[in-house]
């Protein structure tokens, strides 16, 4: 039975409530495999380590929202060079909808991919169910090409277009696709870990001022200088709730090689993580994606295992894991037999002046 101390404990740190969606998609590009992503992770035990650890004594109290079904899409034809238009677009509106439903039940939402085109959901169902939010976007590409200026015609490098307000009028009509409405502005968007961009993305950032932290930036000022300055510039204005897009390659492939577009010269362990760390931090965390691994992708079973076991700890940093320590704000120290809390001495020793 929980003591009235341990209750008073609860009500003052609650645990964090957190939904857990799996979305097993990935014709936003023409690797298969990724939609293996939210199965592995989950087998890797990140519930049980979010319910063990957290912001709250009792760490997170998760709920599984179980896989999301999309729809098989047969037929679908290239519109130009853009390929699977109309199972990209069913499979983001779907995920639109259970994102809502995990915010509208008061949770942090948490998206398992599936490749990046999901972004395209799982922002929009973020936006729809708490207005304006904040997008961190944490990748090893920019993802904003247009579907008129993408080279491959892949729409996990596209998401961005579809949700920035001022690309809306360079956006053609596509099938599936009506029902999405621009929900984030330019000035509410910041990068970091980019290193591999076409000439219209590198154009579309410089063109709408957008705030990126390339590679080049993480060296020069480090990561804590970096996630300061990202910190202070969300929260200057109106602080809004933070969406994190964290695609796995944004980490060096020595580190996470199982994943479809990896790129040399990225984020080390640390540096992730420690991303991951600094959001939580803020308070204003309110969605994670974690996306593009790639479990058919991996050349060995130990370098898969370094990918999910890596996408797991970006996770447990969004929600409290500090690698300082962690420990419930109701653990108390065991006692020797005989010696109960109550016959305890009032008072520890203390070391005598010297």
């Amino acid at each position: 039975m929980r003591s009235a101390w341990m209750l008073r404990q609860l009500a003052l740190h609650p645990r964090v409530p957190v939904g857990v969606i799996g979305a097993p998609f990935s014709r936003g590009q023409p690797r298969g495999g990724v939609e293996g992503g939210p199965d592995v992770i989950r087998a890797a035990g990140l519930l049980h380590r979010l319910q063990e650890q957290g912001d709250g004594p009792a760490g997170c109290e998760v709920k599984d929202y179980g896989n999301v079904a999309f729809e098989d899409v047969a037929v679908d034809e290239p519109i130009g060079r853009v390929k699977c238009v109309r199972a990209v677009g069913g499979a983001n509106r779907r995920l639109s909808e259970v994102v809502q439903a995990v915010k509208r039940d008061g949770r942090t939402s948490v998206m398992l991919g599936g490749d990046h085109s999901l972004a395209i959901g799982s922002v929009h169902g973020h936006a729809a169910a708490v207005g304006g939010v904040a997008v961190v976007w944490v990748d090893a590409h920019a993802d904003v090409n247009t579907p008129l200026s993408s080279h491959t015609g892949n729409l996990h490098g596209q998401p961005l277009s579809f949700l920035l307000h001022e690309l809306q009028h360079k956006i053609p009509v596509l099938p599936n696709f009506s029902w999405i409405k621009p929900c984030v502005w330019a000035k509410d968007l910041v990068y970091v870990g980019l290193r591999d961009l076409d000439p219209a993305e590198h154009y579309i950032l410089k063109l709408l001022g957008v705030k990126v932290f390339s590679m080049t930036e993480v060296d020069h000022l480090g990561i804590a200088r970096v996630m300061e300055e990202t910190c202070e510039y969300l929260c200057a204005r109106v602080k809004k709730p933070i969406h994190l897009s964290y695609d796995i390659d944004a980490i060096d492939p020595s580190v996470a090689p199982a994943t479809g577009t990896p790129v040399v010269g990225g984020l080390t362990y640390r540096e992730g993580v420690y991303i991951g760390e600094q959001l939580s931090g803020t308070g204003l965390l309110s969605a994670v994606d974690l996306v593009e691994v790639n479990p058919l992708r991996g050349q060995t079973e130990k370098e898969v295992q370094a990918t999910v076991g890596t996408a797991v700890d970006l996770l447990l940093a969004c929600f409290g894991r500090l690698r300082s320590g962690n420990h419930p704000a109701s653990y108390r120290l065991p006692e020797p037999p005989g010696r109960g809390p109550m016959a305890a001495s009032p008072t520890a020793p203390t070391a005598p002046d010297v």
